[in-house]
């Protein structure tokens, strides 16, 4: 007999990471959400998005293993950040 493992179900998640205002400093803000490390995690591209009035948000993309990360746990550690983060958006959630 052959048996394989089953693939293990990823997921492609592109978040846009929203400051409080202009002079949120975006490198810290960026660096504070990568040190977020979880097993089944892997951060990818990232760049800033304009939104309104001069702000720009983080977008940011990763690939998650399904069965070890929720996006309520990653939203959660994300607005930890409270003197950098306002809030996130999921712009875009894929299975791969």
């Amino acid at each position: 007999m052959n048996s394989k493992p089953a693939p293990i179900a990823k997921s492609e998640i592109v978040l846009d990471v929203k400051p409080w205002d202009d002079e949120t400093d975006m490198e810290e803000l960026e660096k504070n959400v990568r040190s977020i490390e979880l097993d089944g995690l892997l951060w990818g591209t990232s760049r800033l998005e304009p939104v309104v009035y001069g702000i720009s948000a983080l977008r940011i993309t990763c690939v998650v293993e399904d069965d070890k990360v929720g996006m309520d746990d990653l939203e959660e550690r994300i607005t930890a950040f409270e003197e950098f983060v306002q809030s996130v958006d999921t712009v875009v959630f894929q299975r791969i």
